[in-house]
């Protein structure tokens, strides 16, 4: 995301150059003006400011409407360091003269001087420009106000038209900052690297950005060099000195020097002007380090908050909104974050990005629905907002939703041109749960080709592993969630994600100990997420590992502290994996208004339904499949329920139904397969059970079932036999293979006169 760029230092850069301009220029010469006014101006040309301070003061007087006067007077002013008085008096010449183009511009050059004048030079650039569309000064300087309030998408859309007009060197070097704080590095790069080939040097805060472009781009190691001479020659800790420290902290974190790192940083700690870089600071070098992250993330939380409770008067918007939007990344953090969001959307109830980000994070943290999601989504984007950084911050907003509903999809589609990178990603997203996986795979080469993308391997992963899965590429994918996992990411999200995608896949291929073993993985790494445990329950429960009601107590529990409007996918899979019960309708109902496509849901809620009316039982699912007839799980649902009833040649029928769309569906095949055994078909069952494997060869529903099929048909042994040697293979041992060769000995004994020992007791 994008960082904030703090420079206050007025006399540097643009501004100077700017402000040089106007201060050494040639003076106005005015043949008609009063000679009380001409005399004020050959004073100013003598070098007498003072005098000419009184002269022009008293020409104003006499001659109230004069902009010669007034503009001499603000000239004075200047040349004095008389700032506040020399702003007053350019706009005093703006009120008798709108479109005075030096009043304007030096408005606008003097709004870089302090931030509480920073909108008031923006808009008399603004007059400026719109009489002008070219005037690269005036773009120049708007860009640079544009960059302090960090408003880079503002700046940049100014700096593009400046960059294409043979630019001063200065001009360059300012857009390279705005681009390298904004996010685009590459275009940093090339940019310090041109003001760099035109002779300039790169010093002070434009060091700090150039540094942090080389090694956004992967090249630490020169951002190290960059800054270490340029601290060296910094004697006193001055902003510039502070802001130097706190990148080169970040790149020592970046090349592995930990110990330099916190050790560069460790003069800026306990400083009052230092606490939002420092937090910034630790923040970045927790993506670098992740030994040290956890400290560094509660270090900087622990700033957010001191920042907040001691000196809320000095706060900005957009100091609040950064410190909100870090606090909103820690789950320990969200609800401080939310609350923060709500009290600057108080204070600015027309920014809809506010409006945006408040509700994305109330939908992350379960506290509204899906549809509610939706409805203030479409208010708030309704139309789009013209302005193009109000765009980017709202884009901006909608990338930190997790995992969103594809229903959203056409506002991030409408957003793309904002050059936020990591829409492609959640655009990603939303076509794999759409099941449009080649979509999917075009968004994530989009991606990629950022440079966002590029340092953001370990995510795109992540999304083709579980596209592969769906391909049914089962392998591929674990490769994929292996080989994040062997990285060990910083960043816990992604190498939790990893981890969970690895338990869904085994929890698919029927190894639930070892999914459940993931899950234990997964629960030392997030102690404090009470949605881990619900999904390490389901998976328990489906192993056998835990009884009934030992599940049933963990979702409970669940249920006791948490709205129904928090509908992890843990808890889906927790309820759904509970036999059915009437207790729980209202569960079904809100789950399912959450997840209207979910077949376990649905399953769950048609058994229930049937208890008491199975004629409504079968409307729903007729209803289901006329409603969408390519809908295989609503044939999977119809199977399900009919095998339960015992009418297999429905439930033959539907299953037929997938396989006629489908003919490579797993499950459809394992499920015909287990119709065909109860009606004693076993060569059908055989064939199917056979086909899954081809397609899935560790499925080990079908290995099972293949072996049951031996033990039905009388070979006894040989089923046996398969068993002992599927356990052998199994990296975990599995309850589930043991028991079944237990009940095959205990027949097998029986047969032939002999009681089990352990039936004797």
């Amino acid at each position: 995301m994008s960082q904030i760029m703090r420079v206050r230092n007025r006399h540097r850069y643009i501004s100077a150059f700017l402000t040089g301009c106007l201060l050494l220029a040639p003076l106005p010469a005015f043949s008609q003006a009063p000679n009380s006014v001409r005399s004020g101006y050959t004073l100013l040309n003598e070098g007498l400011v003072n005098q000419a301070i009184d002269q022009f003061t008293a020409a104003v007087r006499q001659y109230p409407s004069s902009v010669e006067a007034r503009l001499g007077l603000a000239i004075a002013y200047r040349r004095a360091g008389r700032n506040a008085e020399a702003l007053q008096a350019y706009e005093s010449v703006l009120a008798i003269d709108s479109q005075n183009r030096l009043a304007l511009l030096s408005v606008g050059t003097l709004g870089g001087y302090r931030q509480q004048w920073q909108e008031r030079g923006i808009a008399a650039l603004d007059t400026l420009i719109s009489l002008d569309p070219n005037d690269a000064e005036a773009l120049t300087q708007r860009a640079l106000l544009y960059g302090y309030q960090g408003k880079f998408a503002a700046a940049i859309a100014d700096y593009e038209i400046v960059l294409r007009n043979n630019p001063p060197a200065e001009a360059v070097l300012g857009a390279a900052q705005v681009y390298a704080y904004s996010g685009d590095y590459d275009t940093s790069l090339d940019l310090f690297n041109q003001y760099q080939r035109s002779g300039g040097r790169i010093t002070g805060d434009a060091a700090t950005a150039y540094a942090r472009s080389l090694r956004e781009t992967g090249n630490p190691s020169a951002a190290v060099q960059v800054l270490e001479p340029q601290l060296r020659q910094l004697r006193e800790l001055n902003g510039v000195a502070i802001r130097t420290r706190a990148e080169l902290a970040i790149d020592y974190a970046a090349t592995g020097q930990r110990d330099r790192a916190e050790q560069t940083l460790e003069p800026l700690q306990g400083r009052t002007d230092s606490r939002m870089i420092v937090a910034r600071s630790l923040i970045a070098m927790s993506r670098y380090d992740a030994q040290s992250s956890a400290r560094y993330t509660n270090l900087a939380i622990a700033l957010f908050q001191n920042i907040l409770t001691r000196t809320p008067q000095y706060l900005t918007v957009s100091i609040g909104q950064e410190i909100a939007d870090s606090l909103s990344a820690y789950p320990q953090t969200q609800d401080y974050a939310l609350e923060i969001y709500r009290q600057l959307a108080q204070q600015q109830p027309d920014d809809r990005s506010l409006q945006i980000q408040q509700a994305v994070l109330e939908r992350n943290l379960g506290q509204i629905s899906r549809a509610t999601l939706q409805q203030r989504l479409a208010a708030a984007l309704q139309p789009l907002p013209s302005d193009a950084y109000q765009q980017k911050v709202i884009a901006q907003a909608l990338t930190r939703l997790d995992a969103p509903d594809p229903g959203l999809l056409p506002y991030y589609q409408s957003l793309l041109d904002t050059e936020v990178p990591l829409l492609y990603f959640r655009i990603a997203q939303m076509q794999i749960q759409r099941n449009d996986l080649a979509a999917a795979r075009t968004a994530l080469t989009a991606y990629d080709a950022t440079s966002e993308g590029r340092r953001s391997q370990e995510a795109t992963l992540l999304l083709l592993a579980e596209i592969d899965r769906r391909e049914g590429n089962l392998e591929a994918s674990v490769q994929r969630y292996e080989t994040i996992i062997s990285r060990a990411p910083s960043d816990a999200g992604i190498f939790s994600g990893a981890l969970q995608g690895l338990a869904g896949i085994r929890q698919s291929q029927g190894r639930l100990p070892e999914a459940v073993a993931v899950y234990d993985r997964l629960l030392q790494l997030n102690p404090q997420d009470d949605r881990l445990l619900l999904g390490r329950a389901s998976l328990a429960y489906q192993a056998k590992l835990i009884s009934q009601a030992e599940a049933e107590a963990v979702l409970d529990r669940w249920l006791a502290s948490h709205t129904l409007t928090d509908t992890s996918p843990e808890l889906v899979s927790l309820t759904a994996a509970l036999p059915a019960d009437p207790r729980r309708e209202a569960l079904y109902t809100a789950l399912l208004q959450e997840n209207p496509e979910s077949p376990a849901l649905q399953l769950r809620y048609v058994q229930v339904l049937a208890t008491r009316s199975p004629a409504q039982a079968q409307a729903y699912v007729n209803r289901l499949i006329a409603n969408d007839p390519a809908n295989v799980s609503a044939y999977f649902v119809q199977g399900e329920v009919a095998q339960t009833q015992g009418n297999l040649s429905l439930a033959s029928r539907a299953y037929q139904a997938i396989l006629e769309q489908d003919p490579q569906n797993v499950d459809a095949l394992s499920a015909l397969g287990g119709v065909r055994f109860q009606q004693r078909r076993y060569d059908s069952a055989s064939q199917l059970y056979t086909s899954a494997l081809e397609l899935e060869p560790e499925n080990a529903i079908a290995q099972t079932a293949l072996i049951s099929l031996t033990a039905a048909q009388g070979k006894r042994l040989t089923a046996i036999e398969q068993l002992e040697a599927l356990q052998q293979s199994a990296a975990i041992a599995n309850p589930d293979l043991a028991r079944q060769q237990q009940l095959l000995e205990e027949g097998f004994l029986q047969q032939r006169g002999f009681q089990p020992p352990w039936e004797r007791f």
